[in-house]
């Protein structure tokens, strides 16, 4: 399986997660040029992809989806709130209703040679949701947009080989920066989103022993900086049962306005 993130940010989120035959998108939060453009450095066009997932409807992570269902027709998955929520959003244009599918949060279901685990988080969304995704043998996991975690999404993640986990903010720069109050107790809330320390904490919670890469993603622009969250998260796995060099796990900082490197696992 390949996990990589096309781009990965406050300000638009699409991931790939394939097997050798199944081609999937996680989000399709910037442009479908964007998207076209990414998928071509991994060998791949448009055409190729099977389904679209759908986290939620935020227009970070749906702002391309109503081109890529014209122009490709590609099937989309999603909670029944959130796809009422993304029918509803303002710039998704006409498109082909048959292409939504409803799933539920908890229940796998399977596309291809792929078993896709939705799982429900804490955002303020319609029905928000992380995926998991399974050949069988190996399993990545993608989770952002996340107020908070608990045990059972902790439980839910474990045993991935390859995932993408929220690192947002630097709280002291959110306290301290420009965003009017309510904003900040936003991202700060249970509904909002990870700091790199929360983000750092479920990371050590979902260290194994066969982790191929960790990808941190979905990072603020204006409340963090790629290496601000890198040490952050570095910081909170001193001490873990695994191995005492962070390099070992393939740790690294999705860019949000390029295709990052691939992981193979």
């Amino acid at each position: 399986m390949r996990l990589c993130s096309l781009y990965s940010g406050s300000s638009g989120n699409s991931i790939y997660v394939g097997s050798e035959h199944t081609h999937i998108l996680v989000d399709a939060g910037v442009s479908a040029k964007k998207i076209s453009e990414g998928l071509r450095q991994l060998d791949l066009k448009p055409e190729d992809i099977h389904a679209i997932l759908i986290t939620h409807e935020h227009s970070d992570h749906i702002a391309g989806l109503g081109v890529m269902l014209r122009k490709y027709g590609i099937p989309v998955y999603g909670t029944a709130a959130t796809l009422e929520a993304v029918v509803k959003y303002p710039s998704l244009g006409k498109v082909d209703m048959t292409l939504f599918h409803c799933i539920c949060p908890e229940k796998s279901f399977a596309l291809q040679d792929l078993y896709i685990k939705p799982v429900s988080i804490w955002h303020d969304a319609a029905d928000p949701v992380c995926y998991t995704v399974s050949d069988g043998s190996r399993k990545v996991s993608v989770a952002t947009d996340m107020g908070d975690f608990d045990a059972h999404i902790v439980q839910s993640l474990s045993g991935s080989d390859a995932m993408l986990i929220e690192a947002n903010h630097d709280v002291r720069m959110l306290e301290v920066g420009p965003y009017p109050f309510y904003l900040k107790q936003r991202i700060l809330g249970k509904r909002g989103h990870l700091s790199n320390e929360r983000g750092g904490q479920l990371v050590r919670e979902l260290l194994n022993e066969h982790i191929k890469g960790i990808y941190l993603g979905h990072l603020s622009k204006e409340n963090n900086y790629p290496e601000l969250a890198f040490e952050a998260v570095k910081n909170e796995l001193y001490g873990n049962p695994f191995s005492s060099d962070y390099r070992d796990f393939n740790l690294m900082v999705a860019d949000r306005s390029q295709c990052s490197a691939v992981i193979e696992c």
